[in-house]
């Protein structure tokens, strides 16, 4: 490094700690939430320049000029060769969805504190190295699905039960997330329009890079963003115009809207739908939280939740049920840690990348990214008042459905806000309450329109921007619902492939439709269900998301460990191998406790216990109002308990057949021989980061192109996105 190098990571070093400083000895006095920017963003930088650069050179020593399945296999349709830019928007948008927006605010009930050091450490040394390695892996082996590779390279039994619990657990997280985007555009005419509007641009951004003007990324980039942002504003005019009661969609409308599109975007070829809509959303996602950070150091809004509230070691808090541990690490996962990242890493993007020195930016980068979105979330939580916080957050069976109830409920949780202050931050976002509107995405708006309006436009614009961010979270999340249906279409098509061949085709288009349509029906069931019967289907297992994506993640971080083991990389495993054994202990604890604890809020069993007993004595328990209710209560905990089982034994068969391959590869190597194709020597020049280097330059220049773009070495015209000249 030169003395200049130095100096500057010296600089950003010190950022850093200073904001970790402040954020761990302030106790009593005000704290600015720019100091967990600054704590957060140190962070990153550190571990972006010299963690990842350490996975990546010594751990598993990428090779540039080794063919990617992206440039061996290109089709047109799934493995398609696509510019790192627009991968890299494709990743980020496909892994970022409801966790980073929702899960920091839930988990503000116990403190800004636990939650920022989970969000940056665990992302540092858990989430992206997760995220980066099973990239890696799944490139070497042709893009294959997580669950086939547990199945190729660990055996039969674990395998199948990483199948089987992969799939499964895709599933729920995909019908929990579209349940999200359903409550956040039900009757909201201008969040639906502008969405809408992004299908035709992206349509219009694929058509250009492949056919108009290939390759010439930053004149579609500005063209897309232009239209996203006309769409948006245009949304707002919808919703004013006489055109608003037709997109003024009711639930179970936009549930056949989401699962034909879900449907659509997973059967057209990659580059037409589903690579350029998530590129696009990307700008909205990066543009709106880097406006919210700037809003943030212009503003200086301070932390008005406690550090560490009561409820982090009393376990009562009224938004969910636990204590710190395991709790706060089930409730906070994507942004940390996350299993369905593992998906996309072996699904969609493995299939696209055109260098495998592409990895560090993609796998790690982007995971950096939605972890500064969850540490944004936390700071909109945390600057709003924290009896506002718990009006929101607390169930309607804790505060009750009058300002007058909710004030009194407030108190006794240890807070206060007066009816009058209630009635008043409803009134300025325009809406007729805020009590009990759980779920999060509605406390982060509250927190976005504050900060927003602090630095543009005052109190008189706190309902635009609350509307805004209602929408900006909906796009956020359907980005995650297209993107997983495909790689649940993957998934599918890995497991049907063991029985009939032809279906490991990824591409064969009979099994793409029927793979296709039969995700989307298993999710849109669960959607439907759950839209219908607000106490049945997808709610029944909304309080699984957390542990099954952390679940996920312990089956992700097995497959790692044991490829890093049997690849000779043994020295190296504890780079997976330490995340893997804390995500174990988090998780298993986690079910343990859901599944035998005595207490009705957190066991499942005892729950049904105790509406079981209602129902015998003929009485009617919050939150149901009738014996129906009361029946329905008992089923849902029921399912819950025996999935919780399921789950977790299924994860203990994964983590003991890797366990047991890992030490047979120890004790003799070639017992364990790996599954992974052979090296091509690769035909494609391109960028490994965002910014080519020098070296990166003058190579591209040699090939005969420009300094920026990436081509074939022997064919100028490739039409591929970022493969051309």
């Amino acid at each position: 490094m030169t003395p200049k190098a130095i100096v500057l990571w010296t600089v950003v070093a010190l950022i850093g700690a200073a904001g970790w400083g402040v954020l761990a000895l302030s106790r009593g006095e005000d704290v600015s939430a720019a100091w967990m920017v600054a704590a957060a963003l140190g962070s990153y930088a550190i571990a972006y320049r010299f963690y990842s650069r350490f996975i990546v050179t010594r751990v598993l020593k990428l090779d540039k000029n080794r063919a990617t399945p992206a440039e061996r296999l290109n089709n047109g349709v799934d493995y398609h060769p696509t510019d790192r830019r627009v991968l890299l928007g494709h990743h980020f948008a496909a892994i970022a969805g409801a966790g980073p927006l929702v899960g920091p605010v839930l988990a503000a009930q116990m403190g800004y504190l636990p939650g920022t050091i989970w969000i940056v450490v665990g992302v540092i040394f858990a989430g992206a190295v997760q995220d980066m390695v099973t990239l890696f892996f799944s490139m070497r082996r042709d893009g294959k699905s997580l669950g086939q590779m547990a199945r190729e390279e660990i055996g039969p039994v674990g395998g199948a039960a990483a199948l089987v619990a992969v799939f499964v657990i895709m599933i729920i997280l995909l019908a929990v997330l579209a349940l999200v985007v359903v409550n956040a555009l039900a009757g909201s005419p201008w969040g639906t329009f502008s969405i809408a509007m992004t299908i035709p641009i992206a349509f219009l951004m694929g058509f250009y890079l492949r056919v108009f003007r290939p390759g010439r990324i930053t004149e579609v980039s500005v063209i897309g963003v232009a239209l996203l942002l006309l769409a948006i504003v245009s949304g707002n005019w919808v919703a004013e115009s006489s055109w608003a009661d037709t997109f003024t969609l009711e639930p179970a409308t936009l549930v056949i809207w989401l699962v034909v599109y879900g449907f659509v975007a997973s059967v057209l070829p990659v580059w037409m739908l589903l690579a350029p809509r998530d590129y696009l959303s990307t700008f909205m996602k990066i543009g709106t939280i880097s406006l919210m950070a700037l809003g943030v150091l212009i503003a200086l809004p301070n932390m008005k939740m406690d550090a560490v509230t009561d409820f982090a070691t009393s376990g009562t808090g009224p938004v969910f049920a636990g204590s710190l541990f395991p709790f706060v690490f089930i409730t906070i996962a994507c942004g940390a840690l996350s299993g369905f990242h593992a998906l996309v890493s072996s699904g969609t993007t493995p299939k696209m990348i055109q260098k495998e020195t592409q990895v560090r930016m993609i796998g790690y980068g982007a995971m950096l990214m939605e972890s500064f979105v969850a540490i944004m979330a936390l700071v909109a939580a945390s600057i709003i008042d924290p009896g506002l916080y718990f009006a929101m957050n607390a169930p309607a069976g804790v505060i009750g459905d009058t300002v007058q109830s909710a004030s009194q409920a407030v108190a006794g949780l240890g807070y206060s806000i007066s009816p009058d202050q209630l009635a008043a931050a409803a009134k300025s976002v325009e809406e007729s309450t805020l009590l009990s509107r759980t779920g999060g995405a509605p406390t982060l708006a509250v927190g976005m329109s504050e900060i927003f309006s602090q630095v543009i436009g005052g109190n008189g614009m706190k309902a635009f921007w609350y509307h805004f961010a209602i929408m900006f979270e909906a796009l956020f999340i359907l980005t995650t619902v297209d993107a997983g249906t495909r790689v649940g279409r993957f998934m599918l098509q890995d497991m049907l492939g063991n029985v009939y061949k032809p279906f490991r085709d990824v591409s064969w288009k009979p099994g793409v439709w029927i793979a296709s349509a039969a995700v989307v029906g298993a999710w849109g069931y669960f959607l439907w269900v759950g839209v219908h019967d607000p106490l049945g289907g997808i709610n029944q297992l909304f309080p699984l998301f957390g542990i099954a994506n952390q679940l996920l993640a312990a089956v992700a971080l097995a497959v790692c460990t044991t490829l890093l083991i049997k690849s000779g990389r043994l020295k190296w495993a504890w780079v997976t191998g330490v995340p893997l054994l804390w995500d174990v202990a988090v998780t298993l604890t986690a079910s343990w406790q859901k599944i035998f604890s005595g207490d009705p809020r957190v066991g499942f069993f005892t729950q049904r216990s105790v509406y079981q007993d209602g129902i015998d004595a003929g009485k009617v328990l919050p939150p149901a109002k009738n014996m129906d209710d009361m029946q329905t209560v008992v089923t849902n905990s029921t399912v819950d308990g025996v999935l919780s089982i399921l789950f977790a034994v299924l994860v203990l068969l994964v983590l003991a057949d890797a366990t047991r391959v890992c030490v047979k590869s120890i004790r003799d190597p070639r017992s364990t021989p790996l599954q992974e194709t052979p090296r091509v020597e690769s035909s494609y020049v391109a960028p490994a980061g965002l910014i080519p280097t020098p070296e990166e330059k003058a190579e591209l220049v040699a090939a005969g192109v420009g300094t920026d773009g990436g081509l074939r070495k022997d064919d100028v015209s490739a039409s591929a996105p970022g493969g051309s000249a």
